[in-house]
């Protein structure tokens, strides 16, 4: 094997069935050890992702090659390969994820901040968003909007009281539980 590694960007939607084949594909032809990176910035998906990286880091190692995994918490894929790079890296992506609010692709930022090779393998390795995705974003939207409706209401209730500690430390308690009960509402739709 060559010095450096192929550093390969999973997203947390990759088909690894069919990339795992391509994956070690590469590293045979490269002579690289494969080090797997992927970002996750839900706490609740974290643990899945880490299995998946885990399982998909065993079925390449299985064939020889010496593999490694690492998730990343964060939603910025420039961030995580800089702190991941090192000289000699080859770089491998299988969708062009975007990484500002321009949607520009990661690898036209890091071609630009890296000197790098950057290979991006296309094919159908990622799943569409499906409408039960949108089903559970209307649902977590509606949930939300509805939570501070009624805090508003109640709210605007406390505000009818007399003004005195009373009234001031009720409305500062329910817009702590406001804040609180959105969290956890948005916590069970990821």
């Amino acid at each position: 094997m060559s010095a450096g590694w192929l550093l390969v960007l999973v997203p947390h939607d990759l088909e690894y069935g069919a990339a795992i084949g391509r994956i070690w594909e590469l590293a045979v032809a490269t002579g690289r050890h494969v080090r797997l990176l992927s970002l996750c910035n839900h706490s609740a998906k974290e643990s899945s992702l880490r299995r998946q990286l885990t399982l998909m880091s065993a079925l390449i190692g299985n064939s020889g090659v010496v593999t490694e995994a690492k998730v990343e918490i964060g939603v910025n894929w420039v961030d995580a390969v800089k702190r991941n790079y090192q000289t000699g890296d080859i770089i491998l992506c299988f969708t062009e994820p975007h990484a500002n609010f321009l949607h520009r692709p990661v690898t036209q930022i890091l071609a630009a901040k890296l000197d790098a090779p950057i290979y991006i393998l296309t094919g159908s390795y990622t799943h569409e968003y499906s409408s039960s995705n949108r089903v559970s974003q209307t649902i977590a939207w509606t949930g939300s909007i509805g939570i501070i409706a009624g805090f508003f209401l109640l709210q605007s209730r406390i505000s009818l009281l007399t003004d005195d500690w009373i009234h001031t430390g009720l409305l500062i308690l329910t817009v702590v539980f406001e804040f609180w009960l959105i969290w956890v509402w948005n916590n069970f739709f990821p």
